[in-house]
């Protein structure tokens, strides 16, 4: 199936909870402040609404530090949704607080069952297949079983190898329009994007990866001015937003909203 990767209508985003701050975090360092993260992802919704999507906001869920980043527990299409099984053991309650939301907003909704994993942080949208990046979230059992789901939905799904370091696939790359790529240098030879052009980021901004298209325009994180040049050189859209309280839980733009 031939599909536009940003051409989004809607979101589903989730409050962060007050127990946020004690989110996930690979190699510790301070926790985030709790207003200016609420900030942050205030500012996100926002921009997703001037760019023209309905955005339901879930309430938070305390139990569920991790909770506002709804993309990991789900993925969503016009045909319908899958619900994932979150590689991160304290994340697997999440699912069943996406369920009715997702059901309410989808005709079919797939399942994951297990026993393998997967995170939808790992999983990048391209026009004409969907790649599944194996990670420390996603293993490989996970992978196959998600690409069958997608198969249903009438997605082809390639496995490809996420590098040592990067948390997610989406951590170290992201769409920059529908042919090209903005990926961290460990990422830029990888087979799976063959045929794509591959823009690397530049020295010191790996971080800014994770960008998010939304139909013509680019969100990508304030601090990378660099990248801001390169993407506004190459005739693209970008709109900055901040990002430097969700970066303490090992967090960026896409993973705070599910989007069809």
């Amino acid at each position: 199936m031939s599909l536009d990767p940003a051409r989004f209508t809607h979101a589903l985003c989730r409050a962060p909870a007050r127990s946020a701050v004690h989110g996930i975090r690979a190699d510790g360092g301070p926790d985030p402040d709790f207003p200016g993260l609420v900030a942050e992802h205030e500012a996100y919704v926002a921009t997703l609404r001037e760019l023209g999507l309905a955005v339901e906001v879930l309430p938070p869920l305390d139990d569920f530090p991790d909770a506002l980043f709804t993309e990991d527990v789900a993925l969503t299409f016009p045909e319908g949704a899958i619900l994932l099984r979150p590689g991160a053991p304290s994340r697997a309650g999440e699912v069943e607080y996406i369920r009715a939301p997702l059901t309410a907003c989808h005709k079919r909704l797939l399942e994951m069952t297990g026993p393998g994993y997967a995170d939808g942080g790992d999983i990048l949208r391209l026009s004409d297949r969907v790649i599944i990046g194996l990670s420390a979230r996603t293993d490989r059992a996970g992978a196959e079983e998600l690409a069958g789901l997608l198969a249903e939905l009438g997605y082809r799904a390639e496995i490809a190898e996420t590098p040592p370091g990067v948390l997610h696939f989406k951590t170290g790359c992201g769409l920059i329009d529908e042919r090209t790529i903005l990926a961290v240098p460990a990422l830029a030879a990888c087979p799976e994007f063959d045929g794509l052009e591959v823009v690397t980021t530049p020295p010191g901004e790996e971080a800014a990866a994770n960008i998010l298209r939304i139909r013509d325009t680019v969100l990508v994180g304030d601090r990378w001015l660099a990248t801001h040049a390169l993407l506004a050189a190459r005739g693209i859209e970008v709109r900055p937003l901040a990002t430097d309280q969700i970066a303490h839980i090992d967090a960026g733009l896409s993973c705070m909203s599910l989007r069809w």
